[in-house]
């Protein structure tokens, strides 16, 4: 079982790629909050394998078995529990692979962790077959946000060497409820889908993958919101965005172009509008000094090639230590950068959660 303590939450997630059941515990969630079970299962839909001809054949409904926590439709202040049940597994796919360490894969390191005990069958425990109850985890946190008004929306920002457009200054309350409503191929600009599609089936096609880059933005935080040094909104946000495999990195609003420009191009300037005071630009992504501006938090994470590939490679047999060719077949996403869009968006509300909670905003 992994888990986290945050400041106001604890959330635990367990279960293995190829296991019987995964699943997570999330605890210190408010009582009284009115859940919305169809929301659940629409946000783990968004998530799910097997729905598209860009993504993985395993098909997995992905619905939770609520164990407690959760009682004629509200939270009863006591751990959330759910299991989702695996259903698709096909270990014999890893049968003649299982010596062999998977480059761009945890083998390795988890086989050193763990003595040569963990199951690697489609990644066991350090699979993205967990995300989908930490979607669950984000799930409830999206809603209660939503309740106090924050809402929290996700694209794919690139695949490859194709790019949407980026959030505006003006974030509309109607985009980010579009986009986190939105499934498969989540775009700002949605002519550019067959671009975006053609690109993860040309990589496909090759026996090859391709990674890219999800944008986040989370709008309605009040300004005041976090602290500096160790627990700045940037911190709890990116320490959660890491719990999602295969994320390489991270930056919030103008976040590594600014080291391109000056100051004057960087600064956002102060202005005042209907008695609150805003900034003409948002370089600083909503934050600033680890604190919300009030201004919509905004980031970008990049998301790295599948490492499952068809294409041979190079490898070391883990009993003989001998030198040997992998080719990793089965059921692999060839792109898994749309099915982060809705764990990014989890995470993301997880840690504004957090976050608000702590400041008794919830």
């Amino acid at each position: 079982m992994s888990s986290v303590w945050t400041n106001n939450l604890k959330i635990s997630i367990f279960g293995e790629s190829h296991g019987r059941s995964i699943g997570a515990v999330i605890d210190n969630l408010p009582a009284g909050e009115k859940i919305d079970f169809k929301e659940i299962l629409r946000e783990l839909k968004r998530r799910s394998p097997g729905n598209y001809s860009f993504s993985t054949s395993r098909k997995e409904e992905d619905i939770p078995e609520i164990l407690s926590g959760i009682s004629n439709g509200f939270t009863t202040g006591a751990p959330i529990c759910a299991i989702i049940n695996n259903k698709n597994c096909n270990s014999k796919d890893y049968k003649n692979i299982l010596e062999k360490l998977r480059p761009g894969h945890a083998d390795y390191t988890a086989n050193m962790r763990y003595n040569g005990f963990n199951d690697s069958n489609g990644g066991g425990h350090l699979s993205g077959r967990l995300t989908a109850p930490l979607v669950f985890c984000g799930a409830l946190c999206k809603q209660i946000l939503k309740k106090r008004g924050v809402l929290v929306g996700a694209h794919i920002s690139s695949i490859g060497k194709i790019n949407d457009d980026r959030f505006s200054y003006k974030l509309e309350e109607n985009l980010l409820n579009k986009l986190s409503k939105s499934e498969g191929l989540i775009l700002i600009n949605e002519a550019l889908h067959s671009d975006f599609y053609n690109e993860i089936m040309f990589y496909k096609n090759d026996g090859d993958s391709v990674g890219g880059t999800v944008e986040c933005a989370i709008a309605g935080v009040p300004a005041g919101i976090g602290d500096p040094i160790f627990y700045g909104v940037e911190n709890v946000i990116s320490s959660l965005v890491f719990s999602i495999p295969g994320i390489k990195g991270i930056e919030f609003g103008n976040g590594f172009d600014c080291s391109k420009i000056s100051g004057s191009e960087n600064n956002d300037e102060f202005f005042i509008e209907k008695s609150n005071i805003l900034t003409k630009t948002n370089n600083h992504g909503g934050i600033l000094g680890g604190i919300t501006s009030g201004m919509p938090i905004i980031f970008r994470v990049a998301v790295k090639p599948t490492p499952s590939i068809k294409k041979k490679q190079s490898t070391v047999n883990i009993r003989n230590l001998k030198s040997e060719s992998i080719s990793v077949l089965g059921r692999h996403d060839p792109c898994i950068v749309p099915r982060v869009v809705p764990c990014v968006e989890a995470v993301a509300a997880i840690a504004i959660f957090d976050l608000m909670k702590g400041e008794g905003k919830i």
